[in-house]
Order: structure tokens, then sequence, then C-alpha cells
């Protein structure tokens, strides 16, 4: 027998040991780099569990004494339940808004060629370079000429219209990659184009409307900038961004009040992300490569 041969055992036992290796350093770094990047989040539920004077002198992340009424004062007396259902009306309206007519117009521009196509996307992506700053005023003004720009339905719609481009690619990519003898089939039995996108499109597209759902929540319950313009006229449809902004006074800033009223925003959102992470993920791969 030969050498060769009488070494190939010890040869298998070193290259099976630089995987799990490189697999050990890497999960080494990657949970180095989680506790760096979840610290402020713990840092903050830590906070709301703490008093004014106890944040100041205790620097731990492990309350002496567990301020509870932090959470009934924002939610209460910051009236953060009101915004907090503001903010959820908002972000199911949009969500709604946004992901039907994003789908149906990625739709058309994924999955049919036609004079001028290849300029509209190109408009929608030069879009995405326009600050929002630039867009508020006449969005404003838009909403106040129809009269909606005292209501949550104005907040709503101009929550949905600034979001449109990005997903409107997404769900073109998207579509491009799928089969055309679905559609074949589909108008030789006689279906329609609505039919078509609804009940054999729409569906497989599942993982892209997942993301589409996740990305759109995340832009309706954290944008702050527009709700702030649009909610100046009525403080009563603020929403939990705008909201938490109160805390804030001329002398004094309830810093555990506001960090009590950030956990109330931000959980929802993480549960949701945690639990469709999944397709989410599958969304952007299936985007990415069409």
């Amino acid at each position: 027998m030969s050498d060769a041969a009488l070494d190939l055992p010890r040869q298998k036992r070193l290259t099976g040991r630089r995987p799990d290796a490189r697999i050990f350093v890497t999960s080494v770094l990657l949970a180095a780099f989680c506790v760096v990047w979840i610290y402020p989040f713990v840092w903050m539920i830590s906070t709301s569990l703490k008093s004014n004077a106890e944040m100041f002198g205790n620097p731990g992340l492990i309350p002496q004494s567990f301020a509870w009424e932090n959470y009934s004062r924002a939610w209460v007396e910051a009236n953060m339940g009101r915004y907090f259902l503001n903010t959820l009306i908002v972000t199911v309206g949009s969500v709604v808004i946004v992901t039907f007519c994003t789908a149906l117009t990625g739709y058309v521009l994924g999955r049919y060629r036609f004079p001028g196509r290849n300029a509209i996307l190109l408009a929608f992506v030069c879009t995405v370079f326009i600050p929002q700053g630039f867009t508020i005023i006449p969005v404003f003004e838009l909403l106040s000429a129809l009269g909606l720009s005292t209501n949550l339905l104005g907040l709503t719609l101009a929550t949905s219209g600034h979001a449109m481009v990005v997903f409107v690619v997404l769900f073109a990519g998207y579509f491009s990659q799928l089969p055309k003898e679905l559609e074949e089939a589909a108008q030789v039995e006689g279906v329609t184009f609505l039919q078509i996108f609804w009940y054999i499109m729409l569906p497989l597209a599942r993982p892209m409307v997942v993301t589409v759902v996740i990305m759109q929540v995340l832009h309706a319950w954290n944008d702050f900038l527009l709700p702030l313009v649009i909610t100046l006229a009525n403080p009563a449809i603020r929403t939990l961004s705008v909201g938490i902004y109160a805390f804030k006074g001329e002398q004094f800033i309830d810093w555990t009040g506001m960090a009590a009223a950030a956990t109330i925003s931000i959980v929802p959102v993480v549960v949701l992300f945690i639990a469709l992470q999944r397709y989410f993920i599958n969304g952007l791969a299936g985007a990415v490569k069409g």
C-alpha cells in the first residue's frame, strides 16, 4: 500500500478540523458583533425600569428597584395608548395600500415589455435619491387641498406614498423570474389579467409580499419627520415616534419615561420581524436574483 493511501485518514482528519475551527471563529465574531449590536436595546429596556435619579447613579444594566410605573406613566399620562392606536391604524392602512399598489405595478413592469418601460424603471430608481424633506411641503399642500391634512386618512396616504418606489423595483425583479408558462396556461383558459395577478402570481410572490409588509411596517411605525409636520395642526393624531418626542421639555427631559415609551414602540416591530424573518430573507434573495 502506498504512503499516500496510508496518509489519507490523517489528511481527512486534518481537513475535517479546519472547517470546524473556521466555523468556531466565525461564530465567536458574530456573537461579539451581536452583543454590540443589541446592547443599546438592552440598555433602553434597563433604563425604562429605573428612576431618573438611578439612571445617572447606576450605570449597570440591572436596576436596583424596578420602576414599573414608568410604563403606566408613558401609557396613560403621556397618552401613548392613543398614539399606539393611531400608529397601528396608519401602519395597517399603509401596508394594505402599498402592498397591493406596488405588487400590481411591479407585476406589469416585471412581466410585460412595452415602449417606455425602461424609462419608467429609471424614473422610479431616480426618485429614491430625493430626500424626504424636499417632498413634505408638496405632500402637505396636496393633503390640505383634499381636506385630509388633519386626520388619520391623510396621514395614512402620505405614509403610503413615500415608500412605494423601492418596493415596485423589488416586485418587478421578483415577478420577472417566474415562468411565463403560468400566464400562458391561464390565458388559454380565459382568465383575465387581474385574475392571473390575484390568484396565480401574487400567491407565488408570498416571500416578496412578506418582505414588503415588514419593510413598510418598519417605515410607517418609525417614521418621524412626515408625521411631525402633519400632526402639528391636530396633536390627537400623533404617532408613537412623535409622541415620544413630547417627553423632551424645555427645562426637563423624562429619560426613563422616554425609554419606556420607546420600548412600547419597538417591541411589536421586533416580534413581527422575528416571526417573519424567514420570508423576509427569501423575498430579498428572490428579488436580487431576478
